[in-house]
């Protein structure tokens, strides 16, 4: 039987009240910034919220454009953004893709999710992160925990975040596209966790199939 995702998603909005935002979003609602968007993205990757949050806050008082960034050097950035997960390398990509900027692009960040992709260092859900949160247009982000409730809830059945995205956008209605991440994310993060998922706290476990599921709280 389908999932009546309407409803699931409803019961989402709702529940996800009670749990802190995603760093990008709350970066959003201060100021809808596409380079912030892309800067906390890229830091984000592999690190946890909260890092991410005093990484990026002790970042952008250093540098916010493309201009600022590139007056700082690579261990100036990796000094801000530790502890971050791969600190190093991710200064590098952020002044790498801070020149891209500014010599192709004028210092704007691209809304189009294909044009992101040509630049190194940008994936595909960087791309539909700054395109839907920075820009409001329509995307699908899919990282590890929109992948895994997509699956656990039995709405997709894929093997990985790529084939989720692509999934999703072909039965997902539009209206959920931007808002979908920060609820999956905000989910899983709190109840729909990776491993022993608190079930039986779940406010959408009459309509999940627990695929994968093999213990649970």
């Amino acid at each position: 039987m389908e999932i009546d995702i309407d409803n699931v998603i409803k019961i989402l909005r709702e529940s996800v009240k009670n749990f802190q935002e995603p760093i990008v979003t709350e970066i959003t609602k201060k100021s809808r910034d596409p380079y912030k968007v892309l800067i906390s993205t890229i830091i984000s990757l592999r690190t946890k919220d909260d890092v991410t949050r005093k990484a990026s806050q002790k970042l952008y008082e250093l540098a916010d454009t493309p201009d600022e960034m590139l007056k700082l050097n690579s261990e100036q950035i990796a000094d801000a953004i530790f502890p971050a997960g791969f600190y190093r390398n991710k200064a590098e990509t952020i002044i790498n893709i801070s020149k891209i900027l500014i010599e192709k692009y004028n210092g704007m960040v691209p809304d189009e999710i294909d044009e992101l992709l040509t630049i190194k260092g940008i994936g595909r859900k960087t791309a539909n992160l700054v395109v839907t949160m920075g820009y409001g247009k329509e995307g699908i982000c899919v990282d590890t925990h929109v992948h895994k409730v997509s699956n656990r809830l039995g709405y997709v059945s894929t093997k990985n975040p790529i084939e989720t995205e692509f999934a999703l956008r072909g039965k997902l209605p539009k209206k959920y596209w931007i808002e979908y991440n920060d609820l999956l994310v905000t989910f899983g993060q709190n109840i729909c966790v990776p491993i022993s998922p608190f079930c039986t706290q779940c406010p959408i476990h009459n309509y999940c199939k627990r695929v994968g599921v093999k213990q649970y709280r």
